[in-house]
């Protein structure tokens, strides 16, 4: 794994290195405008996200604060209310004594209707003497309450001390079937002259009160507020605000409160697969807790608008960036393609290219200098075509000069044998076909001649022969009309017929055959010289062939075969020249394949 990951980064490197040069300075542009661009957005963006988050949260918490510092406010004031019994003597007297009377009734009256007339949301007060008797007064639109369903609930809260005791949100029954949601402000009321307790005063708060307190957070804040009492039970929960679905918070209002920890502060949650941002703060006062629960995609919302923009700008501008790098790099690489181009094409063979510059930058120096080696190569290439035409007619003027003092000293040869029998008339003729013979070698040596010319000096060479051998040999000649007039170079049949007459049939007991045989196979004439000799072994054989093929030595096979393959692949080229093939005991065949005329290269 190591060793891989060590490897990428020259892997990278190959790769970009073996782009076209277009390619890299696109990838060049491209990564030095898009990283910056791309690394300041980011940075702005990621800025701008905890930028909105630390003002959402700090905006939050005053709008919690000063929630909370209202219902503060708002329960110190129900409290003091609840001391008003211990100043008003005639209330004393009234809870001190026993039974009922019109005037009992009327100052009780009169005293409640203050009381339940001091803050709006007050749903009852109520006051209970010291032998239970309960009196209160109801706002409007209640006709009728149901206290001594309370009372027992009401002496309990009040039992431990003469503190006033908030007792958290709960229903009670008015009008028979109907329900209010309240919470109640209770205190003892206690004689000013001994002490005891003489009664209770309870104060009923309708719960929409804190709507009015909560609702100017919620439009700030986008959120929902929560309201709970110092001992965890629910006072007032928004009812859907700020996006959430309706008693979000009130159905997970345990989820929030484990997540409170000290007077203040804010942390994330997820409900119901959504983000939110809380923030809280706890009463010293009274221990409640008020936190505000503020969806994190409203918060987010204008940032992402933010980044959406910048996203689209970051990539206008790459856009932007990537069509001035291509035009740059095409503009730049368009005089190195038309060099490749051309220099492709002096690769296959076609100098006649040039180039032109339209700058003098490097890359119009460079296209110069190109310029200028097409022309140098050009005038080398036309040395060493001129070179090799001399060395070539060098080559075939000292090869083909070695053909003529070879036959021509079998010949003598023959010559002295039948002068040594005085044949005279044979001499003669002798004589005459050995100048036919010369003349055909020497004259014009270096001009081409037809393939019926060659087959006619064979036909003479054959016929100096029977003169020594008479009888000893026979030729066979079936060669197609068309390739009679075939160009060929000089002096390729001969030598081959010599070779097989003094190496294949002179040392055969009897006559021999030799038959020559010519037909076209595509744009090449291909010729058979067959004869059928004593043949050769299939070692010499190997040895022949890959003579005549590799170019090795080959004396040990004698000059007329070796010369007469040279001077095949001199002028027709390395493909062309003489394959043997021999059967010890049978014969041998010499097979040669000679150009067409058509594509035969003819000199200037």
């Amino acid at each position: 794994m190591l060793a891989h990951i060590r490897r990428f980064p020259r892997t990278l490197w190959l790769f970009l290195a073996n782009l076209p040069m277009e390619r890299k300075l696109i990838v060049v542009f491209i990564f030095l405008i898009s990283l910056p661009i791309t690394y300041v957005s980011y940075l702005s963006s990621r800025s701008t996200f905890n930028s909105v988050l630390v003002n959402a949260t700090a905006s939050a918490g005053q709008m919690a604060d000063s929630a909370s510092d209202t219902v503060d406010r708002y329960l110190t004031d129900l409290k003091r209310y609840t001391a008003l019994p211990l100043y008003n003597t005639d209330v004393q007297f009234y809870l001190e004594q026993q039974g009922t009377d019109w005037e009992k009734n009327t100052g009780m009256s009169m005293f409640l209707s203050y009381l339940n007339h001091t803050k709006e949301e007050i749903v009852a007060v109520y006051l209970v003497d010291k032998y239970g008797s309960v009196y209160y007064d109801k706002s409007s639109g209640i006709s009728e309450l149901f206290p001594a369903e309370r009372l027992a609930q009401w002496q309990s809260l009040t039992k431990e001390g003469v503190a006033p005791v908030v007792q958290g949100r709960h229903t009670i029954r008015v009008n028979a079937s109907d329900h209010r949601e309240v919470f109640s402000i209770l205190r003892t009321v206690s004689s000013v002259s001994s002490l005891q307790k003489i009664g209770m005063i309870i104060f009923d708060i309708n719960i929409s009160l804190f709507k009015g307190i909560v609702d100017p957070v919620n439009a700030v804040t986008h959120g929902s507020t929560l309201i709970v009492d110092d001992q965890g039970g629910l006072i007032y929960a928004s009812p859907g605000g700020g996006g959430d679905s309706p008693g979000l918070l009130e159905n997970n209002t345990d989820k929030f409160l484990q997540q409170v920890s000290g007077p203040g502060g804010h942390f994330r949650i997820t409900l119901d697969s959504k983000d939110y941002l809380a923030v809280y703060t706890v009463s010293e006062k009274t221990g409640w807790t008020t936190l505000v629960s503020i969806p994190l995609d409203t918060i987010l919302s204008p940032v992402e608008k933010t980044r959406n923009t910048q996203i689209l700008t970051t990539l206008a501008i790459i856009a932007f960036a990537l069509i001035v790098a291509t035009f740059i790099s095409y503009a730049l690489t368009k005089p190195l393609k038309s060099m490749v181009r051309l220099m492709k094409q002096v690769q296959h063979g076609n100098l006649d290219v040039w180039l032109h510059p339209r700058y003098n930058d490097e890359i119009g120096m460079l296209g110069s200098h190109f310029n200028r080696m097409i022309i140098r190569v050009k005038d080398l290439l036309q040395e060493v075509t001129l070179t090799e035409k001399r060395k070539q007619k060098a080559d075939m003027r000292a090869l083909q000069n070695q053909i003529n003092p070879h036959f021509i000293y079998n010949t003598l040869e023959s010559i002295r044998m039948l002068a040594e029998g005085s044949d005279e008339p044979r001499v003669a003729q002798l004589t005459y076909l050995l100048g036919m013979q010369m003349r055909y070698g020497i004259v014009r040596s270096e001009e081409l001649v037809t393939i019926r010319d060659e087959l006619d000096h064979v036909r003479n060479y054959l016929d100096m022969l029977q003169i020594r051998f008479p009888d000893k040999f026979s030729l066979q000649i079936q060669v197609q009309e068309q390739l009679l007039s075939f160009p060929v170079i000089k002096l390729v049949f001969q030598p081959i017929v010599e070779n097989a007459v003094f190496h294949g049939l002179e040392p055969k007991q009897g006559p021999g055959r030799i038959s020559i045989t010519g037909w076209a196979e595509g744009d090449q004439a291909v010729f058979s010289v067959e004869d059928n000799g004593v043949g050769m072994d299939e070692v010499t054989l190997r040895a022949l062939n890959s003579s005549l093929s590799g170019g090795a030595d080959g004396e040990k096979f004698g000059i007329g075969l070796r010369n007469v393959n040279e001077r095949l692949r001199l002028d027709y080229g390395s493909p062309f020249g003489l394959r043997v093939e021999s059967v010890q005991g049978s014969g041998t065949r010499v097979t040669l394949r000679i150009e067409a005329l058509s594509s035969h290269r003819t000199e200037e």
